[in-house]
């Protein structure tokens, strides 16, 4: 991640630049509850939804985005915070990735940008929505990282369980960051991940909570629980 990503753009904002244009507003319809299948115009699954029945008081649900790994799938993303989404008033929404993983890791935002904006703009279209958060797992959680700077301005908060890196091409806002990472991690190895990423993140001004656990590239109960209390807290 560069200390000089410009924090402005003079050009309108472009899915290589990882910026999304869709924002919260009121919905225009009712939405469905529980697990919702998210398809595209010729019936394709792009994402799986999950929304927990509506607050007896009317509060808005808290959007979370989850990234899955490298070779997975929405189900795989979905389940990160499924256990706890009823519990939180959690509203999920889990791409399928457009390729085996991430444009990013491919070679630069694209495809994958322009799928996510879709989805929040029928989320937005269809539920009330307060906060918006992003997550994800290994090449998931790099994923968030990168998209979740380049749009502090939509993204409170991000949550990176075993990132690799984080490259926004450019920054907005100032979300807070939670990062966990496996002592024992085989695949991303943590002294030369997040090590490396959370103290650069620091330096750049960035609030992000850390932390380290006896295991390997796996995100532990206890670990999930840690990150839920931090983001509805």
């Amino acid at each position: 991640m560069s200390d000089s990503a410009p924090s402005h753009w003079e050009s309108p904002p472009s899915p290589r630049d990882g910026r999304l244009t869709a924002r919260r507003h009121p919905p225009v319809a009712p939405g469905r509850t529980g697990l919702v299948p998210m398809t595209g115009p010729d019936g394709d699954r792009l994402a799986l939804g999950y929304v927990p029945e509506p607050a007896t008081d009317g509060s808005a649900y808290r959007l979370v985005l989850l990234l899955h790994g490298a070779g997975g799938s929405a189900r795989q993303g979905l389940d990160l915070l499924l256990p706890v989404a009823d519990a939180q008033h959690l509203l999920l929404v889990a791409p399928d990735s457009s390729a085996a993983s991430w444009d990013l890791i491919a070679g630069g935002f694209g495809a994958d940008v322009g799928r996510i904006d879709g989805l929040l703009r029928a989320v937005f279209d269809t539920y009330p929505v307060s906060d918006v958060a992003v997550g994800g797992f290994s090449d998931g959680a790099s994923y968030a990282l990168s998209l979740g700077l380049a749009n502090g301005d939509l993204f409170d908060a991000v949550l990176a369980f075993s990132p690799g890196f984080a490259a926004p091409p450019v920054t907005h806002g100032r979300p807070r960051v939670f990062v966990s990472h496996g002592v024992d991690d085989r695949v991303l190895p943590i002294d030369v991940c997040s090590r490396r990423l959370v103290p650069h993140l620091h330096d750049l001004g960035y609030d992000v909570t850390y932390e380290e656990f006896p295991g390997g590239h796996d995100i532990p109960a206890p670990i999930r629980d840690s990150a839920t209390t931090w983001l509805t807290t």
